[in-house]
């Protein structure tokens, strides 16, 4: 494989990664480590999927819970405002 300035541009580009140190619970790290050698992956690279998919799972749950405030504040029926704000109160309080 021949390697070009053009390829070296695109690695420059790509993110800056910046190394930050957790404690982790040992059971946490346990799961974690036997998780990885399930996937063939490096305890790291898991937990880099894990918190991105937590961080994607946050953001889903906040647009879910912005698109049901805005069905309720345009609810006309009462029937169907009680039943929405039932669904705020249990995405605010949780159940």
């Amino acid at each position: 494989m021949v390697y070009s300035d053009a390829m070296a541009g695109a690695k420059q580009i790509s993110e800056k990664q910046v190394r930050r140190s957790v404690t982790l619970p040992s059971v946490v790290a346990n799961q974690i480590a036997g998780m990885a050698k399930q996937r063939r992956l490096s305890d790291n690279r898991l937990l880099v999927e894990l918190i991105e998919q937590g961080i994607e799972a946050r953001k889903q749950k906040e647009k879910a819970f912005f698109s049901l405030a805005e069905r309720f504040r345009a609810a006309t029926n009462p029937e169907e405002v009680k039943r929405l704000g039932d669904e705020l109160g249990r995405f605010v309080f949780g159940e």
